[in-house]
This record gives C-alpha cells, structure tokens and sequence, in this order.
C-alpha cells in the first residue's frame, strides 16, 4: 500500500495545523534523496515532426510529477495514470497493491515547436525525481513506483537512452541511474480525484513535504521553462 495512505490518519491531525503541522513531521531520513540540479542539455536532439507530441514518464508518486509538468512552457497537457500492465486491473486500489505491471506516470502532452522531447527529459532528471533509487521514489516502495520512460516511438526511445547515457559518463550522480526504458506500453488514465492534486490540494501534507520543492526546484532552476499558470485537467467552467 502506498506511504500517503498508510500515513493518512496520523497526517490527518496536521491537516489543521497546514505546512507548520507538516514541519513537525518526522522527514524519515532513510529515504534521503539525490538534489535537484540544472543537468546540462542533451548532446542528442529529438528531431520530431511538427504538430502535438506525447511522452510518458514514471517518477513514483504521480501528484508530484504531474504538477511538474502542468508548469512547464510548451506542455498543453499532463494527465496522471498508469503504464504498463492491463486495462483490466489500472486502477488505484489494485495497482497501489504493487501486483501488476503499472507504473503510477504522466502522459505529457506536449508542442516539439516549442520544447523537445529531450529538454522535456532534462527537466525530468533535474526536478522530478531521484532517478538513481529503485522501485521506490521518496517514502514510496514498489514496483508502481519505478522510475521508467516509456516512449511513444522509436526517435524518444533513442534520445532517452542517449541523455541517461550522456548523464552516466558524466557521473551525474553518486549512484548509477535506475530509470528503466520501457517501449509499448499502454497508459491508462488515473481517476479523475487524482487529476490535478497538487494544484487543488497545495496545503495537503503530502504535498507540501515531498512535491511542492520540485515545483520550487523548477522554478528556481529553469525559469526560462517555467509557465506562470498550469495546464490543468480539470479546468474551472468559464
């Protein structure tokens, strides 16, 4: 079962208290992750053809990566779901059992004109996740929490493994990258309550504690990319 549910009653009690309550909150340093940091651009371009483009990224919890992205300039979607696995069993309460194949990620909608699939892959690496842990992102443990890409067709699936190469010989990290390449798999949408979560729910102590300082990092480290607004899913009635 994931850490946020597991948590939940004793999380509930800070609820009141907003992000004070949350500082009080023991931050478990076991799960003591790798920094954010502005990774250097990829030597290897995406060459995609003009007109709307998908890319599908697995960083653990989706709140957090979803949040990312719906402030990223270029990105005109981002939807929280499942890839990998079956139709049949992608929902919340069965994949967060961590029996099936899934990964909780984010079908990224996105402008090529605009932001490349790799400079959409160097924000990933920078801000997103701690790509060197495995099967776990943070307080989250299992499989549905890998860090994994699964492209969309062959020209993403050579520029992931060029930047996760070009980021190994650069020695990127203390520890090797564990981001898994994984082609053809299916994404499923999420349930409509996890759309949006991070925008809907900023005081919410999972949120504050684990997702709000990667929107923080995006800002700081590439405010040239970073949108004022996000794209929501579920966007207000005009």
């Amino acid at each position: 079962m994931a850490f946020r549910d597991t948590i939940r009653p004793l999380l509930g009690a800070a609820l009141g208290l907003g992000l004070a309550g949350v500082l009080l909150l023991p931050r478990l340093a076991a799960f003591a992750e790798e920094a954010p940091r502005r990774l250097p651009e990829a030597v290897t371009q995406a060459s995609e053809a003009p007109g709307a483009r998908v890319a599908v990224f697995a960083g653990g919890c989706f709140w957090g990566v979803q949040g990312v992205f719906q402030h990223v300039r270029g990105v005109t979607g981002a939807v929280s779901g499942y890839a990998g696995g079956t139709a049949a069993d992608a929902d919340y309460n069965t994949v967060s059992r961590g029996g099936t194949d899934h990964a909780e990620a984010v079908a990224v909608t996105y402008d090529p004109a605009v932001i490349r699939y790799d400079e959409l892959l160097r924000i990933f690496f920078s801000v997103a996740l701690d790509p060197t842990q495995v099967d776990r992102q943070g307080p989250d443990s299992g499989r549905q929490y890998r860090s994994a890409l699964f492209p969309q067709d062959a020209e993403q699936a050579r520029i992931a493994r060029a930047y996760i190469a070009q980021l190994e010989a650069a020695k990127a990290y203390a520890q090797p990258i564990a981001t898994r390449i994984e082609p053809g798999a299916a994404f499923y949408p999420a349930e409509g309550y996890h759309q949006d979560f991070m925008a809907q729910h900023p005081g919410h102590p999972y949120i504050a504690a684990n997702d709000a300082p990667k929107l923080e990092a995006l800002k700081q480290l590439f405010p040239e990319r970073t949108a004022p607004q996000p794209v929501l899913v579920n966007r207000p009635p005009a």
